[in-house]
């Protein structure tokens, strides 16, 4: 009789130790999912960080080109007002020569 209830007392002590087990891993589970779940929360928060930060990025590049455009039309509009006027000169010369006046 002492026989079986050691190996009854063996085979709770055992259960307990695989329920004790059981319950570590469980809480191990628990903390490796709560961490994952703080690291992908944070991680949000940094790719709408680096959304917003590309967004003025591209807000500033645009705005850069914009004046950039800008820049170009008004010189490309003095070299044509120049071209015109050496073409008009040019003209004039030729039509004195023509003429006889210079």
């Amino acid at each position: 009789m002492e026989n079986i209830t050691r190996s009854i007392e063996t085979i709770e002590n055992e259960a307990e130790k695989i329920l004790e087990s059981a319950r570590s891993q469980a809480n191990e589970t628990l903390a490796e999912a709560r961490e994952k779940t703080k690291k992908s929360a944070s991680s949000k928060l940094n790719i709408d960080e680096v959304k917003a930060e590309s967004a003025s990025i591209i807000h500033g590049a645009k705005e850069e080109a914009g004046r950039k455009i800008e820049t170009s039309r008004l010189e490309s509009a003095k070299v044509e007002s120049r071209a015109k006027e050496k073409v008009d000169e040019m003209v004039e010369r030729i039509l004195n020569i023509v003429t006889g006046v210079g």
